[in-house]
């Protein structure tokens, strides 16, 4: 499960195809066909990713502040980078781990079937 998060392995075959760019998650791995589209990560990874990196740049650059009383300009090179650079990562990370989740549990959308269970 680690390789996938980290990497962006395919959760089955452990080939490094899970993304199609910075990302996007490629339709399918090219190595053993699994479809990655069936999955749905959704947009929890990027909340969660954001809360936590700003949360962490904002201790950061009022830590920074409070010690040193940079000006503005110094802040903007500080900060800027490290959150483009820790969202981006962050959402690698997480969206692979979820996907991995989903495959090792077989998590799918609850599907109607017409039936009635009354």
């Amino acid at each position: 499960m680690s390789e996938v998060a980290l990497f962006g392995c395919c959760p089955q075959c452990g080939n490094r195809t899970l993304f199609d760019g910075m990302l996007k998650f490629a339709a399918k791995c090219p190595n053993c066909g699994l479809d990655y589209s069936r999955f749905n990560v959704g947009d929890g990874p990027a909340a969660f990713v954001t809360m936590v990196v700003g949360g962490i740049v904002v201790a950061l650059a009022l830590w920074v502040q409070l010690s040193f009383e940079p000006p503005w300009w110094v802040h903007v090179i500080l900060w800027l980078p490290l959150v483009v650079v820790g969202v981006i990562a962050g959402l690698r990370v997480t969206k692979a781990w979820l996907l991995g989740s989903e495959f090792v549990r077989r998590a799918e959308e609850h599907r109607h079937d017409g039936s009635d269970l009354s």
